[in-house]
């Protein structure tokens, strides 16, 4: 079950540059973290494809055990994880996550 879980992920990741699994969507985050997350990706103008992990509990486990991080929402970029919710802000605050799209090729609007 989990290696079709993972590749499930793995076609997810590979399909979009940018990935917030979390709880409840873009447009109506289910958690105060996932609106968080929702918020400085949106500051940042990227766009991003949400993954409600509420709508499938093998996806809310397998991403978990994907990354080996026990927390949602969960950000990836280019396929690669980057954190949780207060890593995103930590790195949106000190202009890293800036300079981590900008080296990745993915657009936004604010510059590091």
């Amino acid at each position: 079950m989990e290696s079709v879980i993972f590749e499930r992920i793995k076609k997810e990741l590979s399909s979009n540059d940018v990935v917030l699994y979390m709880k409840g969507t873009a447009a109506f985050p289910m958690c105060g973290f996932s609106a968080a997350a929702v918020q400085v990706l949106s500051q940042l103008g990227v766009t991003f494809k949400d993954v409600n992990v509420l709508d499938d509990a093998t996806i809310r486990q397998g991403i978990k055990d994907f990354a080996n991080w026990p927390t949602i929402p969960q950000l990836y970029v280019k396929s690669e994880f980057i954190g949780g919710c207060d890593i995103i802000r930590e790195m949106y605050e000190t202009g890293e996550l800036q300079a981590l799209l900008e080296e990745k090729g993915v657009p936004h609007t604010e510059a590091a």
